[in-house]
């Protein structure tokens, strides 16, 4: 289950389960009460603070656990529904949030990312991929929102609706991330671009972030519905 480190002023939230490199960190009902509890102890800290969102090894994150949806469908439109929730709560983290991805992000682990301030990605290896289209799977309305304000509009387009796998140069360059960087400064450098914001932390910046995003709020908290209809199998 993720897991919290911290790096002076800067909370670091894993992914993964601690002591293992390659856990593909799916996105299923007791990651998401984990991940809950981790960001009310951070949002708990006092004082100057900031967020970096990381894994180790080949995963940021795999995407939702469509094994545990197929097996629990009537529970579907639930559980997508806790996602967004999710979401819409690092969308609107009262601190600067900084997602290091240093290894595959893919379908909703994708959204994930948009939803922190800024995204530092690995430029050698490793995808950033809304697999969608591909798959047979649709978005929610509240997550497609929430893409279409953090990207230009030929991005939001082309990342969308082509299903396309974008490596760390061509997602910098196309903005979908702040950054590429070697494996071995993703870390170095989401912590140090946390770093630099520690002192915006504050009721203020929360409030900042829930009126520039408030439609994509609204419609994030819209409940959720037909999802169960598509097909979920283990990919």
């Amino acid at each position: 289950m993720p897991y919290l480190d911290r790096i002076d002023d800067v909370f670091v939230l894993n992914l993964g389960e601690r002591d293992e490199v390659d856990t593909e960190n799916r996105i299923g009902p007791r990651w998401l009460e984990t991940v809950g509890a981790l960001l009310d102890e951070v949002e708990g800290s006092d004082g100057p603070t900031a967020l970096v969102t990381t894994a180790t090894g080949k995963y940021f994150s795999a995407g939702v656990d469509l094994s545990w949806g197929a097996e629990n469908l009537h529970q579907v439109n639930t559980f997508i529904g806790s996602v967004q929730t999710l979401l819409s709560r690092i969308l609107t983290f009262p601190m600067q949030t900084v997602a290091a991805l240093q290894g595959h992000t893919f379908g909703g682990a994708a959204f994930l990312s948009m939803a922190h301030d800024h995204r530092i990605m690995r430029s050698d290896r490793g995808f950033l991929c809304f697999p969608g289209v591909s798959i047979g799977a649709s978005y929610s309305p509240g997550t497609v929102d929430m893409v279409a304000a953090k990207l230009a509009p030929h991005a939001f387009h082309e990342a969308l609706t082509t299903g396309r796998r974008y490596g760390g140069d061509d997602a910098a360059l196309l903005g979908l991330v702040d950054a590429a960087v070697p494996a071995d400064r993703v870390l170095g450098e989401a912590v140090a671009r946390a770093s630099a914001l520690v002192s915006t932390r504050g009721n203020v910046l929360g409030d900042i972030k829930r009126t520039m995003y408030a439609r994509v709020l609204d419609s994030l908290e819209t409940p959720v519905s037909g999802v169960d209809e598509q097909e979920w199998t283990s990919r």
